[in-house]
């Protein structure tokens, strides 16, 4: 597959997905890399007031460890999608990189979160800021199911569908929980912990449609 240059205000773009694959590999590293960043302590400090400057770090080590299962998780979704794609198109390119965009920025609200969490502001714009993330995958995979000359020789609707049900309802997870962070801050955390029984249960419900069919197989036979 060519690795060619992008052109602008041309319908085709003309970059490999190995290359734009590997240019969001390193935005995702940087990121990650940035969150441990905000893990300190003061120096300097005596003994004795060690262990309290590391208690008043837990919440930024608890802020650094979802955002890196966040951020892990959105790398793995980025590497799904791009098995799948043979082509990218200019629209693709728009969304990937209003994507990476906002991963680049993660560091932002995972710090807001660490400090403010118990507050409304604090969660919500974490929350809106995964929720984009997501949005944005499924309006690539949306691309896809538009456009089947841009997919994979082995992607099929069905598959591409599934994944953008899977995505949208991991967006609709976050989303639903800003209203809920006006009420409870921490309700609203624990809220997004729904994606996590969403995603297998959309996981399951194809494997036992694929399952149906391969026992009505051999009856015909």
């Amino acid at each position: 597959m060519p690795n060619r240059l992008y052109v602008p205000f041309r319908r085709e773009v003309l970059v490999g997905p190995e290359r734009l694959a590997f240019f969001g590999d390193a935005v995702f590293a940087i990121a990650i890399t940035l969150l441990a960043l905000d893990i300190s302590v003061p120096e300097d400090l005596p003994d004795s007031d060690v262990a309290h400057a590391v208690r008043e770090a837990v919440p930024a080590i608890g802020a650094y460890l979802l955002s890196f299962l966040v951020i892990g998780a959105l790398w793995l979704a980025q590497h799904a999608l791009f098995r799948l794609i043979a082509t990218v198109d200019r629209w693709l390119l728009f969304c990937y990189f209003a994507l990476l965009a906002i991963v680049a920025a993660l560091p932002f609200p995972t710090k807001l979160i660490s400090e403010y969490g118990d507050t409304t502001t604090g969660t919500a714009f974490y929350a809106a800021s995964i929720f984009l993330t997501v949005v944005l995958y499924c309006a690539m995979y949306l691309r896809l199911i538009a456009k089947p000359g841009l997919t994979a020789p082995h992607a099929t609707p069905s598959n591409l569908t599934e994944v953008f049900r899977r995505s949208l309802v991991v967006a609709l997870v976050f989303a639903t929980s800003v209203p809920v962070a006006f009420f409870s801050p921490t309700l609203a955390k624990y809220w997004w912990l729904l994606a996590v029984p969403a995603n297998l249960l959309f996981r399951a419900r194809p494997a036992a449609a694929s399952g149906g069919q391969d026992e009505s197989q051999p009856s015909e036979g």
